[in-house]
């Protein structure tokens, strides 16, 4: 694998979903010996300024699908426009990202329609 200049791995990273991201951070915290505690300690500081401005793009995380996995992948199908066998793919991955880079209204909208298939939702 070529190496890789600061500019092409911060691409990379934005390509990356939430659940991606995690997972990264906890593989560098196994494989250098430290703790992303100190960074989260500091990063409050910084967003000071910004503390009363809500977020402005929300990612639906499915977080389970509950008793009734048919109707949530039927919403799923609905709600993305994918083929049967990829939405049943989706559902069983939980928890995992159904749609990032939201509006507040849509991830709002496409929460309610999970919840009212039976799954369990969150916002991030």
């Amino acid at each position: 694998m070529a190496k890789l200049n600061v500019q092409e791995f911060i691409e990379q990273l934005k390509e990356m979903t939430v659940l991606e991201l995690n997972e990264l951070v906890k593989a560098i915290e196994e494989e250098f010996g430290v703790t992303a505690a100190a960074v989260a300690a500091v990063a409050p500081a910084a967003d000071d300024a910004k503390e009363d401005d809500k977020p402005s793009s929300f990612s639906v995380v499915l977080t389970s699908f509950g008793q009734n996995k048919i109707p949530v992948i039927k919403a799923v199908r609905e709600l993305l426009g994918l083929p049967l066998k990829e939405a049943k793919d989706l559902v069983e991955a939980a928890p995992k990202a159904v749609k990032e880079d939201v509006s507040e209204d849509e991830a709002n909208a496409i929460k309610a329609k999970l919840e009212e298939a039976g799954a369990t939702v969150e916002l991030k």
